[in-house]
């Protein structure tokens, strides 16, 4: 299965409110399964309300009012899977706290299935914040990057 009949799966799910799914196509055979979304709400609206590492030890309602979220692209997982920031251990990473990064530059990888999915950009900004830890998972739609809109 490539990404694009991943994506239309979760698609699938989302609009039709299923918990997981199981799909066998021509050998090979996917299963996605959705946790809580309720706590991953939670989770992801705590991520979003930290801003920078000047408020780090603020409490996340007060540093959510002192800059509003607005102001920044959500890059988002386009699936489940593995967060790396780089394409090896060794490797240099992708992007770094406040490097300007423009349409098609990649961002990060996903892991899925042992497949190796390559996350680009889709606009101009300076990254603000990298939400996730290298080696980690990921769920569809949780924001891993933020970026600051450049002109």
């Amino acid at each position: 299965m490539n990404l694009k009949e991943i994506q239309e799966l979760i698609k699938l799910m989302n609009e039709n409110k299923l918990g997981e799914i199981e799909i066998e196509k021509n050998g090979s055979k996917i299963r996605l399964k959705k946790e809580n979304n309720r706590i991953n709400q939670v989770i992801r609206d705590a991520a979003l309300s930290y801003q920078s590492p000047q408020t780090s030890n603020q409490p996340i309602q007060e540093a959510a009012e002192q800059e509003p979220l607005k102001k920044f692209i959500e890059v988002k997982a386009p699936m489940v899977g593995t967060f790396y920031i780089a394409s090896a251990p060794d490797a240099e990473p992708f992007i770094e706290i406040g490097q300007e990064v423009k349409p098609d530059d990649t961002l990060c990888i996903i892991e899925a299935m042992k497949l190796m999915n390559e996350i680009k950009c889709e606009a101009k900004g300076k990254v603000m914040e990298i939400l996730v830890e290298n080696g980690h998972p990921v769920e569809y739609g949780q924001t891993i990057i933020l970026l600051e809109p450049i002109k």
